[in-house]
Parts: C-alpha cells; structure tokens; sequence
C-alpha cells in the first residue's frame, strides 16, 4: 500500500511539473506556435528534446530486455543511427529550410505534385497512428500492472486518463511544450536509468567492472555481430538499417522533425541533430547495460522470464527489491510516454490541417477539434490493442516503420536525387504497391532464398522499389523541351 501510493505521488509530482514546464510555453498560443514553436527555440533545449524523443516508454522497457536475446547488437544499429543523423544534418534540414516547410511533405507538393504530397502525408499519418497507439498501449500495460491494479482502475481508464493529459499539456502549447517537456523526460530518463543500475548493483553485490566481466563471460554485452549473414543481428544488416531507419523515422517524419525546425536558425537545427545523436548513443548504452544488470539478477535468483519486455517489470516488482526500483521504471515510463504521445498529439494535428485539409490559416478552433479527434483515435486504437501482445515490441514498431516509411524514403531520395518529372498520379499506386512486394518477399524469404530472413533492411527493399516505379512513371523535362 505504502509503495503504490508513494508511486501514485511521484507520478503527481512529475505531471504536476510538466504542466508547469508546458504552461510556460504557452505563451503566444497561436497556430504558429503550435506547428512551428515560434522558430525560436534555443538550441540546447532542442539537442535534450532531441535526445529523448525517439525515446518512449518501450524503449525504456523493452530496450533492456533485448540483452537476453541478442546482447548490446543494438548498438551496431545505433551506430548507424549516427551518421544517419549526419545526413539528415547537411542535406534533409537545408532541403526543409529553403522551401520554409511547416509540414515536411509540403516538399513533395513542390517536388512532384498534390496527389504525392498527399501519398506522402496519409504514409505519415497511418504509420504515426499505429505505432503511437502500439508503444502507448505496452506502456499503459506496465502503468496498469505497476499501479493501477492496486486501486481497482479498468485498463480503459488508465488509457483515457494517459491520452486526456498529454491532449491538454499540448493543446495550446503544440510543439512549444512538446520540445520543453522532452527536455525534462531525458534529463528525467537518464537519471532513472542510472539510479536504477546502482540499485541493480547493490542487489548483487557486485561492482561495476565485475558485473560487466560476467557479464561479458555469458555473453550478455556481444556487441558485433559477423559469422550468420542471415542473422537478422549481422552487422551490416544493422549498421546499414540504423543509417536508413534513422533517416526514414526521423529525417522524414513530421513528429520528430517538428522539434528540430522549431530552432532559431538552420545550423542550430543541424548542431541540435548531430549532437542529439551523440548523447542519444550514450543513454542507450546505458539501457543495455542496465539490461545485462537485470539478467545478472535473473540468473543469481534462478528466474526465467519468457518476453523481454516483461524483463525489467518482473525484476523492480519482485519480493525483496527495494521499492525505489519500481517507483523508478513507473516514472521513467511515464516520463517516456508522455511526451512522446503530446509529440505524436502534435505531429498528426499539423500533418492533417496542412497537408490533408491543405489548410495553414486554419482557425485556432478547428485546430483544436482535430487535435481532440486525433487523441480520439490514439485511445481507440489502444483499446483495439489490448488483446495483443509481442515478443519484442521495439523489434515490431521498426518493422511496421521498415513498411511505411520505405515509401517515404524512396520518395525523398528520388527528388533530392534526381531532375525527373514523376508523373503525379501514379505516385499513391506507387506507394501501396511497393510495400505489398515486399510483404511477398519477407514472407517467401526463407523459401526463395535458402534460408535467407529479412531484417530491417526490408526498409531498403522498400525505398528501391518505390524508386523503380518513380523511374518507370518519370520523364527528362530537357529532352521533351
């Protein structure tokens, strides 16, 4: 009782100071400031909200329980993930500033035509949709298993109450308070994350360098990964997905993007992006290492926990663990999510005012109409969720993203490429058939090619054919003149 209600305050507590931190960023509540931060967000605090908002509530649960299975070969992705961050610095952040983007598929408009600046926007949006909705329900899941079960609340509420309060931190505010509140949950994550190594530690025992010596001896820290190319961890698959997924996920998705265009001027966006992925490396570094800690734990205490997301609830929640652990997991997660779910919040309410209702001087009204309608969305499609489960939740939002953003990126890559004319209306048949074809082959993969399994780099699978139909439906302007 004592430790479920002083988890209840801590939660009060954290949102009581992110309402704090919103309201602050209030002010001057018009659309500009919704959609673009006023563009006058110093650049220190968009380099924190950029460390942390790829970061949600599954990456602060599932993360760790990746070790078990596949040791620190996230990192080879990670990896990745920096010099994709550098590309998306010197040639996607000019490309946004020079056409003064507010949604980033307006480009497309210019580049190729309405219809594709729509193709563009509806991949955003479905792929958006679905995987907000995904990593809030798994997080909701541990709220409700941590907490909310000890006061008797359905999951439905739990949910409710989770979507009404990232709706009303972002209503006036939009990506003004999502960059602030994202610079609270990472210096909030980090701190979480180390307290809860420490804590790890003193349950076993153990200094730092000798937990990591055995756990180095079990296997729990293999970094590289070399010896099975059909291994979906080979370090090629991972290093090249992590440089293309980085660039897909948020080089051209309007939720992460938001943040990083609300800055002053274009090089504080690009140093914000280069230096975000710098610290983003070290804090999952320390996840990693915080998951080899938990299964040290397991494996002194003989326990077996079948799905690694379930690996860090099942440790901070176990007799004899120091309350203080599952207090932090709740706060982390709560940290996590919440602004991770204004920012999709956001996202999706510019992404449908300016490029479905193709609408900038929307009124403030009906910007927060939509703005309640997407949050309705977001709960119906958690409650969908509910009776559905995975292995590794992290591992699906990447491979639904290696599916919707394929697409986008083939589209990108083909304009800032290539001077072809693409001929508008085969852009959308462009987009569904793409991904379909690479369904057939990810799913004959084994069949086909001896044995061969698709990883991430489907994503590429994905971009290439998507680059082959704007090819075959494109034109040289000079040779027609």
């Amino acid at each position: 009782m004592t430790t479920a209600l002083l988890t209840l305050a801590v939660i009060v507590a954290y949102v009581s100071l992110l309402f704090v931190v919103a309201h602050l960023s209030w002010r001057g509540g018009d659309n500009a400031k919704f959609f673009t931060g006023g563009r006058n967000q110093r650049w220190w605090v968009v380099a924190l909200a950029m460390v942390g908002a790829p970061m949600t509530g599954i990456t602060f649960v599932s993360v760790p329980g990746m070790v078990g299975a596949s040791g620190f070969a996230y990192l080879q992705m990670v990896a990745g993930f920096i010099v994709g961050s550098i590309v998306i610095a010197y040639l996607l952040i000019p490309l946004y500033y020079k056409y003064n983007v507010t949604s980033l598929y307006e480009y497309l408009d210019s580049r190729f035509g309405v219809r594709s600046h729509s193709a563009g926007a509806w991949l955003f949006l479905v792929s958006k949709v679905v995987s907000a909705s995904l990593r809030l329900f798994v997080v909701c899941v541990v709220i409700q298993q941590l907490l909310c079960n000890f006061f008797g609340v359905p999951f439905w509420v739990t949910v409710t109450v989770f979507i009404a309060l990232a709706w009303l931190y972002t209503y006036r505010g939009g990506v003004g308070a999502v960059v602030w509140t994202d610079a609270l949950k990472t210096i909030c994550m980090i701190l979480c994350v180390v307290l809860c190594a420490l804590f790890m530690l003193r349950e076993l025992g153990l200094p730092l360098s000798e937990a990591m010596t055995q756990a180095s001896a079990n296997d729990l820290t293999k970094i590289f990964y070399f010896d099975d190319i059909d291994s979906s961890h080979h370090f090629a698959k991972m290093f090249l997905s992590g440089v293309f997924m980085i660039v897909a996920m948020t080089g051209l998705d309007q939720d992460m993007m938001q943040r990083a265009l609300s800055s002053r001027s274009q090089g504080s966006a690009q140093r914000n992006m280069v230096v975000a992925s710098l610290l983003q490396t070290v804090v999952i570094a320390l996840l990693l290492g915080l998951g080899a800690l938990l299964y040290l734990y397991l494996a002194k205490v003989g326990a077996v926990v079948a799905k690694p997301d379930e690996v860090f609830a099942f440790v901070a929640t176990r007799e004899g663990m120091p309350a203080i652990v599952s207090i932090l997991l709740v706060l982390g997660v709560v940290s996590a999510s919440f602004s991770s779910t204004g920012g999709a919040l956001t996202s999706l309410t510019t992404s449908f005012a300016v490029d479905i209702l193709r609408d900038k001087t929307i009124s403030t009204k009906a910007r927060k109409w939509i703005h309640c309608g997407v949050a309705l969305v977001l709960l119906a499609l958690v409650l969908a969720f509910e009776r559905w489960s995975s292995a590794s939740t992290i591992e699906l939002v990447y491979r639904l993203a290696s599916y919707t953003y394929g697409p986008l990126l083939g589209l990108f890559a083909f304009g800032v490429a290539s001077k072809r004319k693409v001929c508008d209306r085969a852009v959308p048949v462009i987009a569904v058939v793409a991904p379909l074809l690479c369904a057939l082959l990810d799913y004959n993969s084994q069949a086909w090619f001896g044995g061969y399994r698709f990883g991430f780099e489907i994503l590429l699978l994905n971009a290439a054919f998507t680059i082959l139909g704007l090819q075959l439906f494109s034109h040289n302007p000079k040779k027609l003149s």
